[in-house]
């Protein structure tokens, strides 16, 4: 079974769904969750005008303080947990922790926007999927 499964959170409603899943899964099995979220980057359009930037930067930043503070409270004391928060991209510091937390499992929503959009915005759930040494479990929450 599984001993150190990965969530992936950014607050949405199929990432809660895949916390609540991670959550389960991690108690059933007596493992190790780890809650990953990681700032979102700012568009390259935030930095056109003078102080933007460190504007855009600190808003990220206080955005993903919000998301992890989420995320421990849905886990509360389920589980024994750790949350990590990075500021790197998501795609990139999901395979990095999935590699260095040496962990078994990742959950992971996935929002559903089709090949096109996914193609377009870039999809992490894809991207993790394909990257991943370990086993990817990606949920959707109901619409």
């Amino acid at each position: 079974m599984f001993h150190n499964v990965l969530a992936a959170f950014d607050g949405s409603p199929s990432a809660e769904c895949a916390l609540e899943h991670a959550i389960d899964l991690s108690e059933c099995a007596g493992a190790r969750l780890t809650v990953m979220t990681a700032a979102v980057q700012p568009s390259p359009i935030a930095y056109w005008a003078p102080g933007a930037g460190a504007t855009a930067l600190e808003l990220a930043r206080t955005h993903v303080a919000d998301v992890a503070q989420r995320a421990r409270a849905l886990v509360a004391n389920r589980v024994p947990a750790t949350c990590v928060v990075s500021e790197e991209p998501a795609r990139q510091a999901l395979v990095r922790q999935i590699i260095s937390g040496r962990h078994d499992l990742v959950v992971i929503g996935s929002r559903g926007r089709g090949p096109l959009n996914a193609e377009l915005l870039g999809s992490v759930s894809h991207y993790v999927l394909y990257h991943s040494p370990v086993p990817v479990l990606v949920v959707r929450a109901e619409p």
